[in-house]
């Protein structure tokens, strides 16, 4: 999929390895599902490490159910400091009684590997929830791990993170702040279990800029309201979710720590790095054939513009129709009306558009004559993008999704074997 560009920043390789001082490693230490055999040999423990000490902020799911690496990870970066995530797939860690001895037992591991605090280490763990992890293969496999850190690493990494992700989701952007130049890197897990409240996955972003953890925290809050948590899957808000990002310094910038141009460069970055992930991920959604992209014009608040977004790429019944490229509008405005937030129904217009072109679905709030050919081919693209005028204002938001096939059903059908 294309990659989309947001102000002035120029796009890298190297994912979470892009800036500079952070090296990263994955391996397969052997964690299975119970009962199942080990089977497929993909990494399964992953780790990041700076050179030095980062400035550190994170954002966690709203889910009442939380993974207990979440509740230790809080504690850990409460200083606004880290220098390492330590990461495993296969097994969430949550809904266990043991769970926050664990997670801080991977903390201990890594640090004493690594030569520092367990206090240090940012913890997650994603995979099937409630069952018990076992801590032996990550023990065993630490010192490997370690020992294969590069700062070439990011692809073992990021194949370490993923569980039913197909293609793997990375980024990397260099930026100007302070009359230096800057990089940002990312990578993110998430394929289902998605839903547009706070976090939506597991994402880890490295930067050799340097700014205040405070600020750092602000940006991130920012940014996700208008990136990760406008994608959704499937309307399920995982336990475990967590974005966290880590700033080391080392690009040799005045410290931010006020909301100057310098915290706007910053922030942009952030966006183009959160922006193209969360476009990823609702390609990549379990089953998906297809990424919708809703855009919502004319709204008279940034509020309403995104509940209407949300509500539009949420909708099962629009999923399913982007998925059998049947362009029923009745079902976009069914998904526009029931949005919870107050607008004159008889002003909205609908449109749709593709690679393959752009067709008038409905005006004023009602269905227009529109020619089928035509919608065919708009639906026959890969990315397909709706378009709600709301003809009350000038605020704008835009949500991500994806098509409803019939593998999603397959895929969470044994998901633990």
């Amino acid at each position: 999929m294309n990659l989309k560009k947001i102000g002035n920043v120029k796009f890298v390789e190297g994912g979470v390895c892009a800036a500079k001082g952070f090296k990263a490693n994955g391996i397969q230490c052997g964690l299975v599902h119970a009962g199942a055999s080990l089977t497929k040999k993909k990494n399964d423990l992953a780790l990041i490490v700076a050179d030095n000490e980062c400035s550190a902020a994170a954002v966690y799911t709203t889910n009442k159910v939380k993974g207990a690496p979440i509740l230790v990870t809080k504690e850990h970066i409460a200083d606004g400091t880290a220098r390492a995530v330590i990461v495993n797939s296969v097994n969430a860690n949550t809904c266990n009684p043991d769970g926050v001895e664990k997670a801080n037992k991977m903390c201990e591991l890594a640090a004493a590997e690594l030569g520092l605090s367990p206090a240090d280490i940012i913890v997650a763990s994603t995979g099937v929830i409630g069952q018990v992890l076992p801590i032996e293969p990550i023990a065993n496999g630490m010192k490997s791990l370690v020992e294969g850190l590069t700062y070439d690493g990011n692809s073992r990494a990021l194949e370490a993170i993923m569980t039913t992700d197909t293609q793997p989701k990375e980024i990397a952007v260099e930026f100007e702040m302070g009359g230096k130049t800057c990089t940002m890197g990312g990578m993110l897990k998430g394929s289902g279990m998605i839903h547009p409240n706070m976090a939506t996955t597991l994402t880890f972003i490295t930067t050799d800029a340097a700014i205040s953890s405070e600020m750092l925290r602000r940006a991130l809050s920012d940014c996700i309201k208008s990136t990760l948590n406008m994608a959704s899957v499937d309307g399920d808000t995982s336990t475990n979710d967590m974005v966290c990002v880590m700033a080391s310094g080392t690009a040799g910038n005045k410290e931010v720590t006020t909301e100057d141009s310098d915290y706007e460069a910053f922030a942009n970055a952030l966006y183009n790095i959160m922006l193209n992930l969360a476009r990823m991920m609702a390609r990549d959604g379990e089953g998906a054939t297809k990424l919708i992209e809703c855009v919502v014009n004319g709204a008279a608040s940034a509020k309403t513009a995104q509940i209407v977004a949300k509500s539009v790429i949420c909708s099962s019944l629009l999923k399913s129709m982007i998925f059998g490229e049947d362009a029923n509008a009745g079902r976009i405005y069914c998904a526009v009306g029931y949005a919870d937030a107050e607008f004159d129904i008889s002003k909205v217009d609908i449109d749709m558009v593709s690679a393959g072109g752009s067709i008038a679905l409905g005006r004023k709030g009602c269905v227009v004559d529109f020619s089928e050919e035509t919608a065919k081919k708009v639906l026959a693209e890969e990315e397909i993008q709706i378009i709600v005028d709301l003809g009350e204002g000038n605020a704008a938001a835009v949500a991500w999704g994806c098509d409803l096939t019939y593998d999603y059903v397959k895929i969470n059908g044994d998901y633990r074997s």
